[in-house]
């Protein structure tokens, strides 16, 4: 057996540069690169074995400077899901907190189910230089370190305590991230002595390796149920979710629609599923969603999930389907059970294919009915979205307008992916990028670079609350450092909006949601901090605009477009009609307070939830 001598971290960065995916024929590379950070714990084992390998750009497996752990690990996110799935990147760390700063953005992996490769250094396997520096001491055991933190929040964890391990280790992990079923955060923790320890490697584990995507197919005996289920409803509704774009099933998911004359609702994530002017179309479903959508969905008698593992926020924590029966076709059987539906196990796509309905229709004034729910709506958005002031439903609306066909609109957090799913007109299934399975603040711009990196070609519009900015906005530095173009709208309304105005609703009083000074009484409700968000992220090296009104935001957001590096437009949103919301969120209410009223309202609603079983 041929052999080559290298070191663990030198075999791991050949072994990922030879790993590609394939789906319908269609080959890319499964790593296209790794961010990294490095320290004590890493620079030595992999810093070294990128170095020496060739980390450009014009190299198998490129190197890209990130600023924070945290960051970059949302940047792959982010290309990740602009590549349904297909390809990622690696993220490598320190042992310390650099490793710890990534459970965060490993959790919002595995929740949205997107495919990430983490590689924090650990601390010795031999234990021979304990206790070192940012090891974790554990009474109970020695071989626990801080990157245990990252096992509950990882699909796959392994620690690399011998160069022979190694082998099945990856292949485990390329497993995982090409799973369709199985996939999130997939961690490789490398204790920094076994990084740089030389082993004789057999060839062939760097030899060139394509990972099959699957498209499963549900079983026959299910399907016969879905469509006897469906064929005796008379008025369904299809639930749209994120594995409709991933498994790039829209076609036929709107084949589907049209034929049968069933109404379609768009999660978050699946938002962009139909074209948003169809006819088929009520846009966004359950909480943040249109009042077309949730009027059908509490009037329907069967729900058709396609690719969603129905939030709280799609079924209003359960309080919006009412009756109905559930059909769910998921590539997941554990979100295909849900609310004990029929459950069809499979690819989107694929499985669309099999449910032969024949000339089966939904009854055509539930179609009709539908329709004109979306037409009206459609109007009330085109209402919400006009006007003079630049409150937040118009400054959405002139982005929309700028974005354009070739525009990606980026949110994660606060107020705007609730107006943004209700009001947003998607030009195509990738036209709309909003990360709200864990809602992450921070996400937003370093979840725009890496979906500028997976689709160079279009124009990425990432809109950053000034709470979300100022947790995370170092990735601009990245972004200009490698030369990538982002057009960043600041929407600064001097604190936590959306908070504010739950913290109202349940009488905690916008405590702690505003940016302002204490006052001399001691409380935080002097004036707003002087804080300049513009002039931050001009020292990072963006270029800068302002815009006060709508016709300034147009012109600012046009010469963004036009310019050749990132750019900032700093706007200031002025109170004023949003779209309202149709849908319950349950956030329990104290028992006890100075509002009682408050508590009651709670206890009726809730009791309007419905385990549907």
């Amino acid at each position: 057996m041929t052999t080559i001598r290298l070191t663990v971290a030198q075999a791991l960065v050949r072994f990922l540069s030879e790993q590609w995916s394939e789906r319908d024929g269609v080959e890319q590379r499964l790593i296209e690169g790794c961010f990294g950070i490095f320290g004590h714990g890493n620079v030595a084992g992999v810093g070294q074995a990128l170095a020496e390998r060739g980390a450009g750009l014009g190299d198998p497996l490129p190197y890209y400077l990130a600023r924070n752990e945290q960051a970059m690990v949302h940047t792959a996110v982010g290309f990740a899901k602009t590549r349904n799935r297909l390809s990622t990147f690696a993220c490598t760390t320190s042992i310390g907190p650099g490793a710890t700063n990534m459970v965060t953005g490993a959790a919002l992996a595995t929740i949205n189910r997107i495919p990430v490769l983490l590689l924090p250094g650990d601390i010795f396997a031999t234990r021979a230089a304990g206790t070192v520096l940012q090891e974790l001491e554990d009474p109970r055991s020695y071989d626990i370190s801080v990157n245990d933190c990252l096992r509950p929040v990882s699909r796959y964890f392994d620690r690399i305590n011998r160069p022979e391990q190694l082998p099945a280790a990856l292949l485990a992990a390329m497993r995982v991230l090409t799973d369709p079923a199985e996939t999130g955060a997939v961690t490789l923790a490398l204790p920094q002595d076994v990084q740089a320890e030389a082993y004789d490697w057999p060839a062939e584990l760097f030899g060139r390796r394509v990972w099959h995507v699957a498209r499963p197919i549900p079983d026959s005996a299910a399907v016969e149920r879905a469509v006897e289920a469906i064929k005796h409803s008379r008025r369904p509704l299809i639930v749209a979710g994120g594995g409709v774009i991933y498994s790039e099933a829209w076609g036929e998911l709107t084949a589907f629609a049209e034929e049968h004359g069933v109404p379609v609702g768009e999660t978050q994530a699946g938002k962009g599923a139909l074209p948003h002017d169809h006819p088929c179309a009520l846009g966004a479903i359950g909480h943040t969603g249109t009042s077309a959508a949730n009027m059908i969905a509490r009037e329907a008698d069967l729900v058709i999930g396609v690719g969603t593992r129905y939030t709280d926020f799609t079924t209003a924590s359960r309080t919006l389907f009412g009756d109905a029966r559930f059909v769910n076709l998921n590539v997941t059987a554990f979100d295909a059970a849900k609310h004990s539906g029929i459950m069809l196990v499979g690819d989107a796509r694929e499985g669309l294919a099999v449910l032969d309905l024949t000339t089966w229709k939904a009854d055509p004034s539930w179609t009709a009915r539908a329709a004109g729910l979306g037409r009206a709506w459609h109007d009330r958005v085109s209402d919400l979205v006009g006007g003079d002031k630049l409150t937040q439903p118009v400054m959405l609306g002139v982005l929309n307008e700028v974005a354009g066909t070739d525009g990606v609109v980026v949110n994660a957090a606060g107020s705007m992916p609730g107006d943004l799913h209700k009001l947003w007109r998607a030009s195509d299934p990738k036209a709309y990028h909003v990360e709200y399975g864990y809602s992450c603040m921070g996400y937003e711009i370093a979840g725009g670079l890496g979906v500028k990196l997976a689709a160079p070609e279009r124009e990425v519009f990432v809109l950053v609350g000034d709470g979300s900015y100022l947790m995370m906005a170092q990735e601009i530095a990245t972004a200009v450092q490698e030369g990538v173009k982002l057009i960043i709208v600041i929407v600064d309304n001097h604190g936590f909006a959306s908070i504010g105005g739950l913290s109202e609703a349940v009488g905690a009083r916008r405590l702690g949601t505003s940016y302002r000074l204490r006052s001399p009484g001691g409380g935080l409700d002097g004036p707003y901090l002087p804080v300049d968000l513009a002039a931050n992220a001009a020292s990072l090296g963006a270029g800068v605009l302002r815009a006060t009104d709508p016709e300034s935001l147009r012109i600012a957001l046009t010469k963004a477009r036009e310019a050749t590096g990132t750019t900032v437009v700093h706007v200031e949103t002025v109170p004023g009609p949003s779209p309202e919301t149709t849908a319950w969120w349950d956030v329990p209410i104290a028992e006890v307070s100075t509002t009682p009223t408050l508590h009651e309202s709670y206890k009726n609603t809730k009791r309007s939830q419905n385990p549907y079983l």
